[in-house]
C-alpha cells in the first residue's frame, strides 16, 4: 500500500474499515487509485475511496451490502 494512502486512512480512521472490505475491493481501490497519471485524479480518487468508506455501502460509486 502506498504510504499517502496509508496516512490518509489513518488520518480519518479508516483503517480498519478499509481492512475489513473483501481483498478484492481493496486491491481495486489501491490499483485505481495507483493508475492516475495526473497528481490531481489520484487525490480526487483517494478522496472518493475514504468518502465511501465513511459513508458505509458504497464501493466505486455502486451500492453494496457487504
Amino acid at each position: 500500500m502506498p504510504e499517502e494512502v496509508r496516512v490518509a486512512l489513518a488520518a480519518r480512521g479508516l483503517t480498519d474499515l478499509y481492512a475489513a472490505r473483501p481483498a478484492y475491493q481493496r486491491n481495486d481501490y489501491l490499483m485505481w487509485i495507483n493508475s492516475a497519471k495526473r497528481a490531481e485524479t489520484k487525490a480526487k480518487r483517494l478522496a472518493q475511496m475514504l468518502d465511501e468508506l465513511e459513508r458505509g455501502g458504497v464501493y466505486m460509486n455502486m451500492k453494496w451490502t457487504g
